[in-house]
């Protein structure tokens, strides 16, 4: 039995984590702003906060062998500003670290994202762990993470005692999952770019939560993609929901968000464009031969397991 602390307990993979790793057997103490909905009986949870002094407080008192840091703002709500997210995913995830190191924790376990790539033409396809880490400034999520990464890898020399897992997770899709991914896919139509297939690579919730019992446990350390296997490009997905597919110019959607993000009319900016032109699609192989799991699901398979659970 490993005493394993779990920041962001009550979002989607936190509830689907915590359920899994109390059924095992193991000492599990959930934590975030507030109690999740649903708790095991056998979980303890503990109100903390990661952007003010609470993750050295709890963790100096509960002392857990393992950290699993899920906390982070991935689909910021409305109104929420760029600083809010920062603080949350990167000095939250400061605190976390400091803290650890402060405690004597065993292994941190972060979720980074494939995020963290960055999206640029010169990504290589399939991305690789070797390949460096360049998320996007002009993208919240993607610069954090980085922030995050680089962040990680100082502590990893300056401090080897403390074991980490970091996984560069794909895009998570599971039952109720509803954020501004999904938000394309419910569309009337898809939308694409000319002449790119704006390819997605998706893991399982359920998929994901072994992967991490595992990471928390008996896993190796080390960095590791986190994907099903293959990915699917927008005609993919179209034909998979049955939906026309509708193709703009790269040029011409630009110059409608750059219009229309600073009148309100969009969420959007003329950057968003490279978030569908070049999109990481991750290597898995690692996962499986280093890591040692293979996931249960394809990224065809995940999604298509979405889409009859959400009635497309």
């Amino acid at each position: 039995m490993t005493r394993i602390l779990i920041t962001g307990a009550g979002g989607m993979i936190g509830r689907v984590l915590t359920a899994e790793l109390a059924a095992s057997g193991h000492e599990v103490i959930a934590t975030d702003l507030t109690v999740p909905k649903t708790l095991p009986d056998t979980v303890r949870f503990v109100a903390m906060d990661v952007t003010s002094d609470a993750p050295g407080k709890v963790i100096a008192r509960e002392r857990p062998e393992v950290i699993v840091h899920l906390a982070s703002i991935v689909t910021p709500g409305p109104g929420m500003g760029r600083e809010l997210a920062y603080q949350v995913d990167v000095e939250g995830t400061r605190k976390v670290l400091e803290a650890a190191l402060s405690a004597g924790v065993r292994r941190l376990v972060v979720t980074s994202s494939g995020a963290a790539y960055g999206y640029h033409a010169d990504n290589p396809v399939p991305l690789r762990e070797s390949d460096p880490v360049r998320g996007n400034p002009e993208f919240a999520y993607a610069d954090h993470k980085r922030q995050v990464e680089e962040m990680l890898a100082k502590a990893r020399t300056a401090h080897p005692v403390l074991e980490q897992v970091v996984l560069r997770v794909g895009t998570v899709l599971g039952k109720d999952t509803n954020n501004q991914i999904t938000a394309l896919f419910r569309k009337p139509r898809l939308l694409a770019l000319r002449g790119c297939e704006s390819p997605f690579v998706f893991i399982w919730t359920h998929d994901l939560a072994r992967i991490l019992i595992r990471a928390a446990t008996d896993g190796p350390p080390g960095i590791f993609n986190v994907a099903g296997d293959g990915a699917l490009g927008v005609s993919d997905l179209a034909q998979r929901l049955g939906k026309p597919l509708r193709r703009l110019p790269a040029l011409g959607i630009k110059a409608a968000l750059a219009l229309a993000h600073p009148l309100g009319l969009s969420r959007y900016g003329p950057e968003q464009v490279r978030f569908l032109q070049y999109r990481p699609v991750l290597a898995n192989d690692a996962l499986k031969e280093v890591f040692g799991y293979t996931p249960e699901l394809t990224s065809a398979e995940v999604f298509d397991l979405w889409a009859r659970e959400a009635g497309l």
